[in-house]
């Protein structure tokens, strides 16, 4: 492949990364915000449910940007190996470390602020203040 080929995948790998934090970023935002406006007292079922989607999501999600994030990863070694390599690519071989955060910082704060949700919904210990 080319330097311009590796160049546009890595920039494709880093739209799916950003993209694929979107869903997830907004459900749980959402249920944050939910929980303020009396989600924590709906039907045990639903809450359930809402803990569903959120996993499924976060899971897809995290998916996504460990795939890409390894693609990334990928292509940096492909990167550079190219002789006479340009900046951006030289930036883009000196950056891929930080690839490594995505896959595996991310899915754990992902997996944080779940639990944490999770206990807040079930009404585990974690529960706010006038929890019954």
């Amino acid at each position: 492949m080319t330097e311009r080929e590796l160049l546009e995948l890595w920039g494709k790998a880093r739209l799916h990364i950003v993209l694929s934090q979107i869903a997830p970023t907004a459900l749980l935002i959402t249920t944050a915000i939910a929980m303020g406006l009396g989600l924590g007292r709906a039907d045990m079922l639903v809450r359930i449910a809402v803990l569903g989607i959120l996993l499924a999501s976060g899971v897809l999600g995290a998916l996504v940007q460990y795939s890409a994030a390894t693609q990334s990863l990928a292509i940096a070694k492909d990167l550079g190996g190219i002789k006479n390599a340009s900046a951006t690519s030289r930036h883009v071989v000196a950056f891929a470390v930080w690839m490594n955060v995505v896959r595996f910082v991310t899915p754990v704060i992902f997996i944080v602020i779940f639990v944490l949700l999770a206990a807040a919904l079930l009404g585990g210990p974690i529960g706010g203040p006038g929890r019954h």
